[in-house]
């Protein structure tokens, strides 16, 4: 008689809740550490709200208008063309909320206890 094993998402390593995949990105994720330059300006944008990049976006668009509108073109393409920045700026902050260098050093922090 052969022995039936069910394999669950998460259930890898003996039934640790971590898969084969988590732990190999811990440890790529150790080799490949933020400087301290990177770290500081990841820990100083995860502090801003992802609100404020949209905000930033929608009035660069609106000023844009606003100086075409008052026959201002080349001013109104400079400021619309912020709105990209922000966007790209806001989807860098997300990024560092959820996969930034921070989770490397919680994780060895949270090894050495």
């Amino acid at each position: 008689m052969v022995a039936h094993t069910t394999s669950r998402p998460g259930m890898g390593m003996a039934g640790t809740g971590m898969s084969g995949e988590s732990s190999m990105q811990s440890g790529e994720a150790h080799q490949h550490s933020e400087g301290i330059v990177a770290r500081t300006i990841e820990e100083q944008t995860a502090k801003l709200p992802s609100d404020v990049f949209l905000w930033a976006a929608g009035l660069s668009i609106a000023g844009s208008l606003c100086l075409k509108l008052s026959g201002k073109p080349h001013d109104a393409l400079f400021v619309g063309q912020w709105a990209p920045t922000f966007l790209i700026l806001g989807l860098y902050n997300k990024i560092v909320k959820v996969a930034g260098s921070d989770r490397v050093s919680a994780g060895t922090h949270k090894m050495a206890s």
